[in-house]
């Protein structure tokens, strides 16, 4: 039975493990070894299990028989069903998050533009990039839309991280978040929804041409 202290142990692990795994610093396929974590995190073997199932549910690992705990593999292919899908979802859970956006959100958005604008390096952009998109969202109250959200999310950032390592990533402003909170604080629902879909298909096509 997970104790109270084995669920915040096995949280930490899992959260620090999957920051690694989506960063690209746990490369895809690399066996995870529980005695190794457990010693790392200076934890028993339980949490450590606790926290490979819960990164196994948001697809960073994978439970291979006779071959142990490995890093999920990564597919560049999936690219284009990430991006159709988020550009679908996120429309959804943005048109029922707009019409309740107060000030406080609208603010919280803005700080994650300018994190993204002054982010020197792609682990700064990505951690404010995913800042953004979350924070137009959650408003909408629709927990399984945004779980849903979060998963794709991470899909896209582990292949962005893969893309930035192969072709370089340099720091610029992104136009279209300024764009959509534009949009959002004039209360102009359909474009910010409209902005948004292009946004995240130019993303598909850009990382596409890069690859």
């Amino acid at each position: 039975m997970m104790t109270d202290e084995n669920t915040t142990i096995a949280a930490r692990i899992a959260e620090s493990l999957g920051e690694r795994i989506i960063s690209g610093a746990l490369q895809p396929d690399v066996p995870l070894r529980q005695d190794l974590v457990a010693r790392e995190f200076n934890s028993s073997h339980v949490p450590v299990r606790e926290a490979f199932r819960q990164l196994e549910a948001r697809h960073l690992v994978v439970a291979v028989p006779r071959r142990g705990v490995r890093v999920a593999p990564l597919d560049t292919n999936l690219l284009k069903e990430i991006a159709e899908m988020r550009a679908a979802l996120e429309v959804v859970a943005l048109r029922n998050a707009a019409p309740i956006l107060t000030s406080t959100h609208l603010a919280r958005i803005e700080l994650a533009l300018i994190e993204a604008d002054n982010a020197q390096t792609i682990q700064e952009f990505e951690t404010a990039n995913r800042r953004f998109h979350q924070a137009l969202v959650a408003p909408c109250a629709m927990p399984r839309l945004l779980a849903s959200l979060d998963g794709l999310q991470i899909e896209n950032s582990r292949l962005m991280f893969a893309m930035a390592r192969s072709v370089g990533w340099r720091p610029r402003s992104n136009q279209d978040h300024r764009l959509i909170l534009q949009a959002l604080r004039a209360r102009r629902v359909d474009q910010a929804c409209n902005l948004l879909a292009r946004h995240i298909q130019t993303i598909e096509r850009l990382a596409l041409s890069a690859s």
